[in-house]
């Protein structure tokens, strides 16, 4: 299993690294630096970015590599990005964009709990050898995962994420996010 990971940790990077390249680099779309807050990132340029990737991200993923790996993915909706931000515009303390809006695109992966912790173990040395923005296990208000963020060291790019959880929470990780993620519905 471990290899099935790194090969859609590797994937996942590249995809995101080819998308943001065909997205901010051709001079269509102005770039922003996400390592500011949102008051220096317009709603608009994040929302015509989230659409853009829902309309392109399956010709993206064809032509991945991943017919072997068992993954789930989605693209956040407009509601909930929006609600994100309300959210963080919120906070006396204002955080960059990139920190917190860090998962437009995001995959899932189920584990068993001894691969999980087998993958932790490989982490740093992937974080490195992929360029990966960092990595860490979420253990939360019923809610436990391991989260890895790509951005391809780019502060133009917003990152993705890859959660990968152990079958054995998948229950209360979606309780979880039904609590804590769609208050917007």
């Amino acid at each position: 299993m471990n290899e099935k990971v790194e090969k859609l940790i590797s994937e996942i990077n590249q995809m995101h690294l080819n998308y943001s390249k065909d997205y901010f680099e051709t001079g269509k779309v102005e770039k922003y630096n996400l390592s500011r807050t949102i008051s220096n990132v317009p709603v608009k340029h994040i929302l015509n970015y989230r659409l853009n990737l829902h309309e392109s991200i399956n010709d993206y993923l064809m032509q991945a590599d991943l017919d072997s790996i068992k993954y789930y993915y989605r693209v956040k909706t407009s509601e909930s990005i929006l609600d994100k931000i309300e959210r963080y515009s919120s906070n006396s303390d204002q955080y960059p964009v990139n920190n917190w809006l860090n998962d437009v695109f995001g995959c899932r992966m189920i584990l068993d709990a001894k691969e999980l912790e087998e993958i932790e173990n490989s982490l740093d040395d992937w974080q490195e050898k992929y360029g990966l923005k960092n990595w860490y296990r979420r253990k939360k208000e019923g809610y436990e995962g391991v989260h890895i963020y790509f951005k391809n060291k780019s502060n133009f790019y917003f990152p993705w994420e890859l959660q990968l959880w152990d079958k054995d929470h998948i229950q209360s990780n979606i309780e979880a996010h039904k609590k804590h993620k769609r208050n917007f519905v």
